[in-house]
């Protein structure tokens, strides 16, 4: 079985770099749009390079080592060969995960950031399943967040567990960057939260999520989240490298959240300065005017005169006042509703009780 990793040109003249195990099919979904993030907002894109391996971690490895190089690096590998490219791109040193000594954030420098800013990087220590990295991927993906660091995953990485919890939000695990440590993974961050709800003999400035999400917006510098494996959380070692600690409000008889919830809600409240799409409004009719509304009132009034409705004859002006306000106010009580009710039965099978 063969693996690839390539790059795309995409229509802002930005470049994406990702790696397949079926090179047709990876491309035709990101022409499509069938892959959401980067490149389905940046389409039509160009397949402009790929380079074929023998093992998936060969691929991987090149897609995060060609993520840290510059533009004119990675025009040059266009030009080029990859195994040329490579041995001159490492003689400026390429640092582990991808950041390269000489460039930016990967993607050409604009992936990674938000509307206001560079996007948060969440970090998952020593996660146990598969299945929850995929959750908490999707969980990113869901409020705009792509760039996912592991520490340690107990089961390994990749796992094949994660791709289908992901639902689809393949790009943010083809990204995600594996670390042996915390310290590693937060290297580059001038900014690092740890996510408990106990602070855990640690003094450290404890915020909301939506507090974070406001320092960290407002900072403008890189800036990671950690949190912790599954059953325990962030044990005290890994909460003392973080600079503050998010937590809220929860029921002190049940204070247990999964991850994927842990990671939402933390991206939920960075997502609100992000413009994100929301669902479609549609604008309500504006109210009937007065004379419209009269002249439905007396339609209805002639056609349950015809049918006989109106019995007997003492209750008339009363129940025509009922039905005048049921038609001009909001809200039906349960004799509104009988009177509905018999509305039909008479326009149903009129009768004469005359």
């Amino acid at each position: 079985m063969s693996f690839w990793a390539y790059m795309l040109r995409c229509a802002d003249d930005s470049f994406y770099v990702g790696h397949t195990d079926d090179i047709d099919a990876r491309i035709a979904q990101h022409q499509s749009g069938a892959i959401p993030g980067y490149t389905h907002e940046r389409r039509p894109v160009t397949l402009v390079w790929s380079e074929e391996f023998a093992e998936r971690d060969q691929a991987f490895a090149a897609e995060r080592r060609i993520k840290g190089w510059s533009r004119l690096k990675k025009k040059a590998l266009i030009d080029g060969s990859w195994a040329a490219t490579s041995r001159l791109a490492g003689k400026s040193g390429v640092l582990r995960g991808g950041a390269s000594t000489s460039s930016a954030s990967p993607q050409d420098e604009r992936e990674g950031r938000g509307a206001k800013g560079p996007m948060p990087i969440i970090v998952l220590v020593r996660p146990q399943l598969g299945e929850n990295i995929g959750k908490a991927a999707r969980a990113m993906l869901n409020f705009g967040l792509t760039e996912l660091r592991l520490v340690s995953p107990r089961d390994g990485w990749p796992n094949p567990d994660a791709g289908p919890a992901a639902s689809g939000a393949d790009i943010v695990l083809e990204k995600a960057q594996v670390y042996d440590s915390v310290a590693e993974a937060t290297a580059d961050c001038a900014q690092v939260y740890a996510t408990t709800v106990r602070k855990r003999g640690v003094t450290k400035p404890v915020v909301t999520p939506e507090q974070a999400a406001a320092d960290i917006r407002s900072a403008g510098s890189r800036t990671a989240i950690l949190f912790g494996p599954e059953r325990s959380g962030l044990d005290t070692d890994d909460v003392a490298l973080a600079r503050t600690i998010i937590t809220v409000p929860i029921n002190p008889e049940f204070g247990s959240l999964n991850l994927a919830q842990a990671v939402i809600l933390v991206a939920y409240e960075w997502s609100k300065g992000e413009n994100l799409a929301s669902p479609p409004t549609v604008d309500i009719d504006p109210p009937a005017s007065q004379f419209e509304l009269e002249g439905l009132i007396g339609h209805i009034e002639r056609v349950l005169e015809e049918s006989g409705y109106f019995f007997p004859p003492d209750r008339t002006p009363t129940t025509k006042r009922m039905l005048r306000t049921l038609f001009t106010k909001p809200g039906w009580n349960e004799q509104e509703t009988r009177t509905v009710r018999g509305v039909l039965s008479a326009l149903e099978k009129p009768r004469n009780r005359r």
